[in-house]
């Protein structure tokens, strides 16, 4: 783990373990990250940058994590969650969460917006399941929880779970 200047950090390492298969949710390398500089590939954060959020608008970056771990994949085709949402076909960990705010939300939970794992969304044709595989991703570090804009689609960030893995 790497401090920088302003009291955040950057860490890199190697995840094999299993548990990893299904709680995996950082973002994939090449994921863009909605930033006040725009769109941002993930592999082109640092710590500081300002991130906007569903949630919270705009927040500062802590710190970030980079990891390559084997995890259970989900390929979400182009526009399959909504108008042009992903705008392109995106893979992402089965585990991630992506926030719901129409019909699917009512159907998987009663509520009008959900927090739902990618996994949970597989219907064969639009969502399908991905092959288990070695992925190089991110986790990004907040004083909270947020909802990121993350290649057209809303996801999860949870602070907690990655210092931990981390530590």
């Amino acid at each position: 783990m790497t401090q920088t200047p302003r009291g955040s950090f950057a860490a890199s390492q190697r995840v094999d373990d299993p548990i990893h298969l299904s709680v995996s949710n950082g973002f994939a390398l090449g994921s863009t990250i909605l930033t006040l500089d725009g769109a941002l590939p993930v592999e082109h954060l640092s710590p500081g940058d300002r991130i906007i959020t569903r949630d919270r608008g705009m927040v500062l970056l802590r710190g970030l994590a980079a990891r390559v771990a084997r995890v259970e994949t989900v390929r979400i085709a182009a526009g399959s969650l909504g108008h042009s949402a992903p705008p392109a076909d995106a893979v992402i960990p089965a585990g991630h969460q992506i926030l719901l705010r129409d019909w699917r939300a009512e159907a998987l939970s009663g509520r009008k917006q959900a927090l739902v794992p990618a996994r949970d969304l597989i219907d064969g044709e639009f969502v399908r399941p991905g092959p288990i595989r070695e992925m190089r991703l991110f986790d990004l570090f907040f004083d909270a929880a947020h909802i990121l804009y993350v290649d057209g689609l809303e996801l999860a960030c949870d602070p907690v779970e990655p210092l931990r893995r981390a530590a």
